[in-house]
C-alpha cells in the first residue's frame, strides 16, 4: 500500500516550497528511487525546474519534464502536469492543489505543506482524503 508523507514548512519559513521540493528529490535519488514531481501551476513548474539545476552548489539534479504520451525519461527525477511515466512509480511528489487519480500507483507519495490559509487548507483535504481510504501517513513538521 502506498505510504503518504506530508512535510509541513511553517508559515514563515525562509526555505520555501521550490527548495523543499529540490531536497525531497535529492534525498530519494540518493536513496536509488525514481521521482515524479507532480506540478498543475506552469510558473512553479519553471521554478522547480530552474532550482534543480542550481539548488546545490558545483552539481545540479539531472532531471527531465515530461509530456503527455512521451517515452520514459532516462533522468531520475520527471516533472509534469499529467500521467507519471511507467518508469518513475518509487516517489511522487504531488505539489498540485488536487490529489492526482495515479497517486496509488507509487510507493511514497510527498505531500509539501506551505503557503497562505488557502493553500494549507487544500493539504489538510489532501489529508483527509487519504485517512479516509486507509492510507498509512506520517506528518514532519520542519
Amino acid at each position: 500500500m502506498t505510504r503518504v508523507d506530508f512535510y509541513v514548512l511553517p508559515e514563515a519559513e525562509d526555505i520555501g516550497p521550490v527548495m523543499l521540493v529540490c531536497k525531497l528529490c535529492d534525498k530519494a535519488v540518493g536513496a536509488g528511487q525514481k521521482v515524479y514531481v507532480h506540478v498543475d501551476d506552469p510558473a512553479l513548474l519553471e521554478d522547480v525546474d530552474g532550482a534543480l539545476w542550481s539548488f546545490r552548489q558545483n552539481s545540479f539534479l539531472a532531471h527531465e519534464r515530461v509530456e503527455r504520451g512521451v517515452c520514459s525519461p532516462l533522468a531520475a527525477v520527471a516533472l509534469g502536469d499529467g500521467e507519471p511515466p511507467e518508469s518513475h512509480r518509487d516517489v511522487l511528489i504531488n505539489i498540485a492543489g488536487e490529489t492526482p487519480r495515479f497517486f496509488s500507483s507509487f510507493e511514497r507519495v510527498l505531500e509539501p505543506v506551505f503557503g497562505d490559509t488557502e493553500q494549507r487548507a487544500a493539504a489538510r483535504k489532501r489529508f483527509g482524503f487519504y485517512r479516509e481510504r486507509g492510507y498509512p501517513l506520517a506528518t514532519h513538521k520542519l
